[in-house]
């Protein structure tokens, strides 16, 4: 351990850098034929789940003259079991090598790069879980991860990358933003929420200034109003690094909120993503009381069927999500005013993606063998959302599986915050053990059949915890409603497809 951490100081001080990242595998497959830095894209890739859509493929859909995205969620955790695992390819370090402070690289490296990588049977070591009042060294580590996401993706292109955030993991969003910047990220996706702050945030954040963003608190009755602050270090604004203003898309799911956006933010929205009920990941709740299909789905109606008259007059770009990738589904969106389409199911399950490659094979062949099944489940998340769960053997979503999973929070991305009697803030996750959830407040009720998202989703691209040398984190897969697009991609004789694939199909021919 010694001898790699030695290596790793010893490289961010020379400046070396590993392999540029442009070999087989990562290899950029096509330059856009233009300038498109000003154009809008027809296609925006999804920001789907914790490194599935990481920057191999947004870079790869960037290059080819869309807009390429990478989720935002838990980059930092993402970024040290990456290192753990030995980095191959040396991608990590070499983004660590152009982080504009050399400090917090080397710091990283000492701290978690293994030469070769852990032990199989060794778990990975942990981080501080973020809070309303983290410490620098855990602020640093979040804007080195997102820094480093950001540049790789745009790394030997003029493309155009984006990062995608969910509002409702509040506590590392604003270091994230920064992050995220201070790499030249061309647009900020922002879902799960009503995201009025982050305009004002990004504003701030490109002169280095400190920025602000209400806390919601459970239980909050002391009358305080609670704030999460960020202050950019010191040693970036001192040393002059200028950064650009990205363009801001918030994800929506009705004609009403896009109103609201549009009025309470005039000017600063750039355009809309309009997510259906049938999208991947977390998906709005139905509008009206709450109804359940005889299998157990959120019941959506017309309430929640989306106004394109009301979205046109509006005069911002938008772009349709929600069972929409495909070249009939494109041109739809286009007659209805869309400037085009977000997609992300069909680029989970192409080379790129993070997703593991066996979880990819088993999805395909599912779809081939006509047996795959989405659960719209309304309880799964701790989040209180609609989370699409993809039904796939020795995932969690085998209710014998879930149900032999010792249940805690580690990761702690989508605790929520509640007000102590004290006044003071505690956090909490309904996907928690039920036992500690109560005893800090939580109902019991809701702690009944939440599942641990961060801990899954870190399984499904290959970076699952091992528990007492012996137990494995087990997947939890999300995915769109509709399949049926893989099928026009993958065949018996053809188990997989590239991002280029994807895009070459959505932009053909419109039927």
């Amino acid at each position: 351990m010694k001898a790699a951490q030695s290596n790793a100081t010893q490289m961010i001080s020379s400046n070396q850098q590993p392999d540029s990242g442009m070999e087989r595998g990562s290899r950029i497959s096509c330059q856009p034929k233009e300038d498109v830095s000003n154009l809008l894209p027809r296609i925006i890739q999804g920001g789907m789940g914790v490194g599935v859509s990481n920057w191999m493929l947004a870079r790869q859909v960037a290059s080819y003259g869309e807009l390429g995205v990478v989720s935002g969620t838990a980059l930092d955790e993402l970024m040290i079991r990456r290192l753990q695992t030995g980095d191959e390819g040396g991608h990590m370090r070499r983004a660590l090598s152009a982080f504009p402070d050399p400090d917090v690289s080397s710091r990283l490296l000492n701290r978690y790069f293994i030469e070769g990588g852990k032990n199989d049977d060794e778990p990975f070591l942990s981080k501080s879980v973020m809070n309303e009042a983290p410490n620098r060294w855990t602020e640093e580590l979040v804007i080195a991860a997102n820094f480093a996401e950001v540049f790789l993706a745009k790394e030997g292109h003029q493309g155009r990358v984006g990062i995608n955030y969910l509002l409702k993991i509040q506590p590392p969003i604003l270091a994230s933003l920064y992050g995220a910047m201070l790499a030249g990220v061309d647009a900020v996706l922002v879902g799960a929420g009503i995201p009025l702050e982050i305009p004002a945030a990004i504003s701030g954040l490109v002169s280095h200034s400190t920025v602000s963003i209400d806390l919601p608190v459970n239980g909050s009755c002391s009358g305080v109003r609670h704030k999460l602050s960020f202050t950019p270090p010191e040693s970036f604004s001192v040393t002059g690094i200028s950064l650009k203003h990205p363009r801001f898309f918030p994800i929506i799911s009705s004609a009403t909120l896009a109103s609201l956006l549009n009025k309470k933010l005039p000017k600063q929205v750039d355009g809309f993503i309009i997510e259906e009920p049938s999208a991947g990941g977390h998906n709005a709740p139905p509008r009206g009381s709450a109804s359940f299909t005889s299998e157990g789905e959120p019941q959506y109606g017309s309430r929640d069927a989306i106004n394109f008259e009301a979205i046109r007059a509006l005069n911002l770009p938008f772009w349709l999500a929600g069972s929409y990738g495909s070249p009939t589904k494109l041109a739809h969106a286009l007659s209805v005013g869309a400037t085009g389409i977000q997609v992300g199911t069909l680029f989970a399950f192409c080379q790129e993606s993070g997703l593991r490659g066996d979880l990819k094979n088993d999805t395909i062949k599912a779809c081939l063998a006509g047996k795959q099944r989405v659960f719209q489940d309304p309880i799964a998340s701790p989040t209180g959302f609609p989370f699409q769960v993809l039904s796939l053997p020795g995932t969690l979503s085998e209710p014998e599986l879930y149900n032999q999973r010792s249940r805690q929070c580690d990761l702690g991305y989508l605790r929520e915050a509640y007000e102590r009697i004290d006044g003071s803030i505690g956090w909490r996750c309904p996907a928690e053990n039920p036992n500690a959830f109560v005893s800090k407040g939580g109902k019991r009720a809701d702690a009944v059949g939440r599942k641990c998202l961060c801990n899954g989703l870190m399984a499904n691209i290959g970076l699952a915890q091992i528990r007492k040398k012996t137990e494995l984190e087990l997947p939890l897969l999300t995915s769109g409603r509709d399949l049926s697009s893989v099928l026009q991609l993958a065949s018996n004789s053809k188990m997989s497809y590239s991002a280029v694939d994807v895009l070459e199909f959505l932009l053909g021919p419109q039927g």
